[in-house]
């Protein structure tokens, strides 16, 4: 069984294996510096549907029934399936798992989804209630940009310091075992922070302090320092909330530049595909870190990871109210090999 280390960390003593991920990106994740890296890449973004949402529900249903092609599994194999997205009720999710023969629990994390659904995932195993289980995650901008900020028919000018949600789901099938693959070590929740960002469009600035909290706390957990990984990635920052993370974070002792990367600044090429500061939504972190990410340790690039995907916690209603942006953020500690 796990332990507790520190505050906020759990440490895996049965590292859980990360045994298959599947990746779908829409058309312009596929025009971007990550495209050789995704399983596949959608021509059309509505997937011959006739809604944005239903698109996206057809993405999740896609990545979970080719994830267990790869693992060799049938749905019956699968204990839970945790999956998320931006949609109002998880309609995406609900509407896939209504698809599977799998139980299904439905998670809210906004953009931090993915880890909180490896964590959750990974916990279950450590627990030894299952066997395999199953970590989803999507988002599609067409759908989330008009839930949140305008219509898409408005065609109004988006902000500079405004992000591209990313069109994209990816599904990771984990084990108690499973050998030359990626493990968990440790799990490091998030506690939610808030600094009085009320803007939409500063979603990096919002989110930053979490991240700086959690990765700190993690250090503090744990005893290891940043150069004790290969790779530090955070899930959607982008450009502006990278630069922030960083400077905050020399502040408390830790210099993270050298080893870290942001899902949101690397999944676009920025300047020529107008995406201003880069990706986001539930979809960049997952379709980031389960291919270029998850490739780079099986290919023995990375043997020591640090995940951690970042939310900001705003409805709707809360933005026509005014209210300000809760940040969230969650880490994972991977590391390839063993047994």
């Amino acid at each position: 069984m796990g332990r507790k280390v520190g505050l906020q960390t759990v440490e895996l003593l049965t590292k859980p294996r990360l045994i298959a991920t599947y990746t779908v990106v829409g058309p312009k994740e596929g025009e971007g510096p990550l495209k050789d890296n995704f399983d596949e890449i959608l021509e059309d973004d509505l997937c011959g549907c006739k809604t944005f949402e239903s698109a996206e529900s057809k993405m999740q249903l896609h990545v979970v029934q080719e994830v267990l092609k790869k693992a060799h599994l049938k749905e019956q194999d699968i204990s839970y399936v945790f999956a998320g997205d931006l949609i109002n009720q998880l309609m995406p999710s609900c509407f896939m798992a209504r698809e599977v023969d799998i139980p299904f629990l439905g998670l809210y994390g906004a953009c931090s989804t993915f880890i909180e659904a490896l964590s959750l995932a990974s916990i279950c195993l450590e627990a030894d209630i299952g066997n395999h289980m199953m970590a989803v995650s999507s988002s599609h901008f067409s759908s989330s940009e008009r839930q949140f900020r305008v219509p898409l028919e408005m065609g109004s000018q988006r902000a500079p310091s405004s992000q591209w949600t990313v069109t994209g789901a990816a599904a990771v099938v984990l084990a108690k075992k499973g050998n030359n693959v990626p493990r968990v070590t440790h799990i490091t929740l998030g506690k939610v922070k808030d600094y009085g960002i009320t803007d939409p469009n500063e979603m990096g600035a919002a989110m930053a302090p979490a991240a700086v909290d959690t990765i700190k706390q993690h250090f503090q957990d744990t005893g290891r320092k940043p150069n004790d990984y290969d790779i530090i990635v955070s899930g959607d920052l982008g450009s502006v909330g990278k630069q922030i993370t960083t400077e905050l974070l020399k502040e408390y002792g830790y210099n993270i530049g050298s080893n870290y990367i942001d899902c949101g600044d690397e999944i676009f090429d920025c300047k020529s595909q107008s995406t201003n500061c880069g990706g986001s939504g539930a979809g960049c972190s997952a379709t980031v870190m389960s291919s270029m990410i998850y490739k780079g340790m099986i290919q023995k690039k990375y043997k020591k990871v640090l995940l951690i995907a970042t939310g900001a916690l705003l409805s709707t209603i809360s933005n026509y109210q005014g209210e300000t942006i809760p940040g969230i953020a969650h880490a994972i500690a991977l590391e390839f090999g063993g047994e």
